[in-house]
């Protein structure tokens, strides 16, 4: 919808009747449900203010290319308010958020990281019968080494292959 109004001032009822083509008594119905509250003069005559002219808009909106009836137009503008102050809350919690994290990074030490740097483990070696020292010596480093995380997992990793390999050959020697 085009808007007819101009930047500044407040607007009599019988202006903004006119600006967007309806009858006053529209916009004595439109307050009346609580969906426009527009301002007073000292002699009482409703003066309509740029910002109660974009909620008529949007009350006019509803109402004719929508075809929503007051009492939904007035639910609409409830959820509308609450998802503003939502909205608001919701940018309060994030500036909060935000201003606790840069005092925190602050309070650090400069040489601390967010990112954990991966340890050194020492990995004891386990006393276990002749086959399976045999087969974890081939793959598993020394008794004793100090490795760091990723390492040892590729060393679990192959010597769990090297026992899973041997097992089928052994079995396919037997049928033979």
């Amino acid at each position: 919808m085009a808007t007819k109004r101009k930047k500044q001032g407040a607007y009599m009822i019988s202006a903004v009747a006119e600006m967007y083509e309806i009858h006053p008594q529209t916009l004595r119905l439109y307050e009346r449900e609580g969906l426009l509250l527009p301002s007073r003069s000292d002699g009482n005559t409703r003066l309509y203010t740029d910002e109660d002219l974009e909620r008529l808009e949007f009350i006019l909106n509803l109402a004719r290319d929508l075809g929503v009836n007051i009492a939904g137009i007035a639910i609409v503008l409830q959820m509308r308010e609450r998802m503003e102050e939502m909205n608001r809350q919701m940018q309060g919690f994030v500036d909060y958020v935000r201003t606790e994290m840069l005092s925190r990074m602050q309070q650090q030490q400069p040489s601390a990281g967010l990112v954990p740097i991966p340890r050194a483990v020492l990995v004891p070696q386990k006393s276990s019968t002749a086959k399976s020292t045999a087969a974890s010596s081939k793959s598993l480093p020394p008794k004793g080494a100090i490795l760091d995380v990723k390492s040892r997992t590729e060393a679990k990793i192959s010597a769990k292959r090297s026992k899973t390999r041997a097992v089928p050959e052994k079995v396919c020697s037997k049928v033979q």
